[in-house]
C-alpha cells in the first residue's frame, strides 16, 4: 500500500525511531515520572525492536555471528541495566531486553529445525511445546517483558508478510499480548460524555504504523551505524544513571 511512496520508512529510520521512543520511556522512569506521555509513547519501542529482531533473523548472512553479537552485548548491558533499574551493579530480579531477544532467536531456530526434522503434524506439536516452554522460561529468567516479549518477536516471525491477513494477525496478537496479558496501569478518559478506560500498554499498538509503512528499504547501512545501535542501549542507560546520581548529589 505504501510501496514507493514518500511515506515509506527505512530500516535505519525504524532503528532510530525505536531508540528515541525507548529513550522517552527511560527519561520518564529516571527523571520525569509526572510526564506520563513519555512512557505512553515509549510503549511503542519494544514491538519495533521485536520486529527488527525477526527481520534480522530472516536477512542475516551469518546467524552464528548475529547470536554472538547479541550474547556479548547482553552481558555488557547487564551492569548499566542493573544500575538504572535496580540502583546497583548486581540486580538479579530483572534482566535486560537483549536476553529476551536472544531467547527469542534461539526459539525461532528450534522451530525452524523442527520443520526439517519432523513430519508436519509432529513439527507443529514440538514447536507449540517449545513455545510454551520458552514462554515460561521468560518469566523464570525474568528477562525484560518476560514471556510476552518472546511471543512478540514470534508474532513478527510467524506473520511476516505484508498481506492484510498478516497485518490483522499482528494487530490481534499485539492487542492480546499487551492489553490482555501485560495489562497494567490504565487511564480513564471522557469520550462523548462517557468514561472510557485506556490501558497504558495498549499504546504499543501504535508501533504497527511505522512497521507497516516499512517496505524493506535498508537506508543508511554501515558497520559504524550497526555498532552505534548496539552501543546505544547500554551507554544511554549508564549516562542516565550517572546524570541522576549527579543530580541527587548536587541537591543534597
Amino acid at each position: 500500500m505504501f510501496k514507493n511512496s514518500r511515506f515509506s520508512i527505512s530500516s535505519t529510520g525504524l532503528h532510530l525511531l525505536a531508540m528515541g521512543l525507548m529513550l522517552c520511556d527511560h527519561l520518564w522512569a529516571m527523571f520525569f515520572p509526572a510526564q506520563e506521555w513519555l512512557t505512553c509513547v515509549g510503549r511503542a519501542a519494544y514491538p519495533i525492536f521485536a520486529f527488527m529482531i525477526a527481520e534480522g533473523y530472516m536477512h542475516t548472512h551469518d546467524l552464528r555471528r548475529y547470536l554472538t553479537r547479541m550474547l556479548i552485548c547482553a552481558f555488557l548491558t547487564e551492569i548499566p541495566f542493573d544500575l538504572m533499574y535496580g540502583g546497583s551493579i548486581f540486580y538479579p530480579y530483572h534482566q535486560n531486553v537483549l536476553w529476551t531477544f536472544l531467547l527469542s532467536l534461539l526459539l525461532i531456530i528450534l522451530i525452524e529445525k523442527s520443520k526439517l526434522r519432523f513430519p508436519p503434524v509432529a513439527a507443529v506439536l514440538v514447536s507449540v511445546g517449545n513455545i510454551v516452554l520458552w514462554y515460561v522460561l521468560g518469566y523464570i529468567t525474568m528477562v525484560d517483558y518476560y514471556g510476552v516479549g518472546i511471543l512478540t518477536v514470534l508474532t513478527f516471525y510467524f506473520f511476516r508478510t505484508r498481506s492484510w491477513k498478516s497485518r490483522l494477525c499482528q494487530f490481534l496478537c499485539l492487542y492480546f499480548l499487551n492489553v490482555k496479558l501485560l495489562g497494567g496501569y490504565y487511564y480513564e478518559i471522557q469520550v462523548f460524555g462517557s468514561a472510557v478506560e485506556v490501558i497504558q500498554q495498549g499504546f504499543a499498538l501504535f508501533a504497527l504504523i511505522p512497521i507497516w509503512i516499512y517496505q524493506g528499504r535498508k537506508g543508511v547501512y554501515s558497520k559504524a551505524f550497526q555498532y552505534f545501535c548496539y552501543a546505544f542501549y547500554p551507554v544511554h542507560m549508564f549516562l542516565l544513571f550517572i546524570a541522576k546520581e549527579w543530580i541527587l548529589m548536587s541537591s543534597s
